[in-house]
């Protein structure tokens, strides 16, 4: 049987995506062995201009991927403040720039997800 080499290119570049999917290490929640990672490098959080103007205040809070490295992987918004301003965008635009003691499970290193809030308040 004859495979057209477009189909061919695809099923190779879809093996490849599976692979890589499987060679991923799995990604935690906190408790039950698996200790919580430690930011040592904080962004803030840059308070745009418009969302001032608009004197909106609160909190973002992110679904946080802190890597086996200590680096930030998936950043998720799952409580918005403000996508109209740019305030949800500032948050995880800092949060991407973070760096931790990632967390540990039997005493190695582990992809760890938490939860992070980043509050915006006028002062």
């Amino acid at each position: 049987m004859r495979i057209p080499v477009r189909m061919l290119s695809v099923a190779v570049v879809l093996c490849g995506l599976v692979a890589a999917v499987a060679a991923q290490d799995p990604i935690y929640e906190p408790g039950q062995g698996i200790t919580l990672p430690k930011a040592t490098k904080q962004v803030n959080a840059r308070y745009t201009s418009e969302a001032m103007q608009a004197r909106i205040q609160g909190e973002v809070v992110l679904s946080v991927v802190v890597l086996a490295d200590g680096g930030v992987g998936e950043v998720k918004v799952v409580k918005s403040l403000d996508t109209e301003h740019g305030l949800d965008q500032s948050a995880v635009d800092a949060m991407k720039q973070w760096l931790f003691e990632p967390g540990r499970k039997d005493d190695r290193p582990v992809a760890v997800r938490v939860k992070v809030e980043m509050t915006f308040t006028m002062k």
